[in-house]
């Protein structure tokens, strides 16, 4: 596990501590090949060199952001911004459904928006 999210979990409240602590367990499970790092200040897991899901704190709770989430055919899901993303939220631990968490990693393991090439053709 890497020691870097680690002490960005230590770092929170004791109820958003939880919800990060169940969500990297489950991201971990799920994506055992993917390395994780908090990049831009926050718990993210790539596959290759493409962020794939991350999570942050949010004045609400934990807001779970998938790259390519619009993509996933999941209702569940909240678009976010311009590109391809979207998220779940959570005010605290019992508000994770496990069965979606889990559908959702499955699809983001193969589903992977292209970042990479996306910022070479913006240069």
């Amino acid at each position: 596990m890497n020691d870097d999210i680690g002490a960005y979990a230590k770092k929170l409240k004791p109820k958003l501590k939880s919800v990060a602590d169940s969500l990297r367990k489950t991201i971990d499970a799920a994506l055992p090949k993917a390395t994780s790092k908090v990049w831009h200040g926050h718990p993210v897991w790539f596959i290759g060199e493409n962020p794939v899901v991350g999570y942050s704190t949010k004045t609400t709770g934990m807001a779970l952001l998938f790259w390519n989430g619009q993509e996933f055919g999941e209702p569940a899901l909240t678009p976010i911004g311009k590109f391809h993303a979207a998220e779940l939220k959570y005010a605290d631990e019992a508000d994770i459904d496990a069965k979606l968490l889990v559908r959702c990693l499955r699809k983001a393991k193969t589903d992977i928006w292209d970042a990479v090439a996306w910022r070479k053709r913006q240069n």
